[in-house]
């Protein structure tokens, strides 16, 4: 079968042939992939930056977000069968650890991640355990079901608290930051307003909803906010920049007793007035990793299959596979929502 490979330890990824994953334990279940995106964590490995070294050890197929058919399962397998389209949450859990076992399989302490801990998905055929995948509707396009998996984070981070009626800040207009500007429209935010500096993921903020976009490279994004808001502050920060400044300029926005959801990844230590921005203000913090399984993916579904969500204005390229080069130039360019992969 064809595969984007992380080849060897360093830059690059490599378009080649590998054998099909034939073997299937009992529990496995081997999916043809018919579409596949590129997230960030792609980018990383593209790279081979510090966090990839860390933990790729070449040669290994990359990728994690996709959609595909059941075309062969185990012996015990007995949720899905074949011929079923699916879409596979990414991190996979060991079922025995202490969060497996009371419902939050989604921070297992043994977790492996596809792409990551074992081969990805960017590949003709995929050999994933039962326990991750999820049947999905077959009126979502392949597209949007491939993209499943980020919109999981979107719905994940911004419904961690009740919306309604509440002034929204969402920190970082990347492709997820706009999924959650819908999810946070769609759960009855009164006011949703992004940060963003680049134009492009401005302007998608706006077709994904935004009432207000501010660049905090031009305006003072807190004294704006408070204008914006009674002179109260936002009500809740969707955190999805990884910017340490970005993070910290959501917190001097916020009103005292708000929420902050974080998902952005920092590239290392962070430091801010813990006392004047956060406990002093009675703030409430959350850390996200990942999707609730599958609460998430039923929210998530339900949301697509019912059409309360637009995931169009999110995918800006759809590319064969062996295109891949493109599909990482404009992501690392800032000129792209989602890139999807066709296999």
């Amino acid at each position: 079968m064809i595969a984007i490979v992380k080849e060897r330890p360093a830059p690059g990824l490599t378009l080649k042939r590998v054998p099909v994953p034939r073997e299937l334990g009992p529990h496995d279940v081997l999916v043809k992939v018919k579409r596949a995106s590129i997230c960030g964590t792609d980018v990383h490995i593209y790279n081979w930056d510090a966090w990839s070294q860390e933990r790729i050890r070449p040669p290994q197929i990359d990728g994690h977000e996709f959609t595909g058919e059941v075309v062969s399962i185990g012996g015990d397998v007995s949720t899905v069968k074949v011929g079923d389209s699916v879409v596979s949450e990414t991190h996979i859990p060991c079922q025995k650890c202490l969060q497996c076992r009371t419902g939050k399989m989604h921070i297992c302490k043994n977790m492996q991640i596809l792409g990551v801990h074992r081969d990805g998905v960017f590949a003709e055929y995929v050999r994933v355990p039962e326990v991750v995948l999820w049947k999905v509707d077959p009126s979502i396009l392949p597209e949007y079901a491939s993209i499943m998996e980020p919109f999981g984070n979107a719905v994940h981070t911004a419904l961690v608290t009740d919306l309604t009626g509440k002034n929204v800040l969402i920190t970082g207009a990347g492709p997820i930051g706009v999924m959650a500007v819908a999810v946070a429209k769609v759960a009855g935010a009164a006011q949703v307003i992004v940060s963003e500096i680049k134009e492009f993921r401005k302007d998608l903020a706006r077709k994904m909803g935004a009432d207000i976009v501010i660049d905090p490279s031009e305006e003072d994004l807190p004294s704006r906010v408070r204008a914006l808001t009674e002179d109260n502050g936002a009500d809740v920060l969707l955190e999805m920049s990884g910017n340490s400044t970005a993070f910290i300029q959501g917190l001097q926005s916020l009103t005292n007793g708000a929420v902050v959801s974080l998902l952005g990844v920092f590239p290392g230590e962070l430091s801010f007035d813990i006392n004047g921005l956060f406990t002093f203000k009675g703030l409430t913090m959350y850390g996200i990793t990942g999707r609730k399984m599958f609460e998430t993916w039923q929210v998530a579904t339900q949301l697509l299959k019912n059409s309360r969500i637009d995931l169009s204005p999110v995918v800006t390229h759809i590319l064969p596979a062996d295109r891949f080069e493109e599909g990482f130039d404009v992501m690392m360019r800032g000129i792209s929502g989602k890139v999807i992969l066709e296999f």
